[in-house]
């Protein structure tokens, strides 16, 4: 699973990277303990404008069908099940339509050992951005507001990333990022099979280590949170 994620930049490396036409003006600042329900920065290809605009926007972390009552719906949905999408009336019309990209410095995981769950920060050793795999929606409230929100889309996990938990995000390079965001596609299922068995590949340049307990706490959010002890 993922269910903390720090964003420490998301700059000119990752407009160049990805292509990104528009930058919003009211993108979250750099955060070291994203939770869910949390804002965060997605990449997304509006379909409404040709050629196909694409854009780094603000969304809520856990997903908000279109059909939901209300918000609390997205506190459940911050993951999907990569393998399940097609099975679930949540997910599969995004599949299908809304596809996004989720950037990011690093992820917290959780490791279970003898003495208890131990929060790991994981990251590429090369300080590259990490692009997960997501899906998104808008959501029209009763006042009339549109709300973006995403999900994180997961995979069991390979290579030493399994030692760690028995599942994590799914990893985009820059050439299946760019496939995943094609409003185009009229095989999304093929490409994010494709994604995930380039997982081992993507994953082995990562690295991990311990950091301080007090990343389980939402309101805790500093550099502080990512540094070895």
């Amino acid at each position: 699973m993922c269910g903390r994620f720090v964003v420490a930049n998301v700059g000119s490396e990752l407009v160049s990277e990805l292509g990104i036409d528009l930058m919003s003006d009211e993108l979250p600042q750099p955060s070291f303990n994203i939770a869910p329900t949390a804002l965060a920065a997605i990449v997304l290809d509006s379909a409404k404008t040709d050629p196909p605009t694409r854009r780094l926007e603000p969304a809520r972390w856990g997903l908000v069908p279109g059909w939901a009552k209300d918000l609390s719906i997205g506190s459940r949905a911050f993951n999907a099940r990569a393998e399940e999408l097609e099975e679930k009336k949540m997910f599969a019309p995004a599949l299908a339509k809304r596809r996004a990209v989720i950037p990011a410095t690093g992820y917290y995981e959780w490791k279970v050992t003898d003495d208890g769950k131990v929060p790991l920060f994981i990251h590429p050793e090369g300080g590259e951005p990490i692009l997960f795999a997501g899906l998104y929606e808008w959501w029209r409230s009763p006042e009339n507001q549109w709300i973006l929100s995403f999900t994180i889309l997961t995979q069991e996990a390979v290579g030493g990333l399994g030692s760690v938990h028995h599942r994590m995000p799914v990893f985009l390079d820059a050439d299946h990022a760019d496939a995943w965001l094609d409003t185009d596609l009229e095989e999304p299922r093929d490409m994010l099979d494709a994604a995930m068995a380039d997982a081992p590949r993507v994953a082995e340049s990562f690295a991990w280590h311990p950091v301080d307990s007090a990343v389980g706490n939402v309101r805790n959010d500093s550099p502080e949170l990512i540094r070895p002890i």
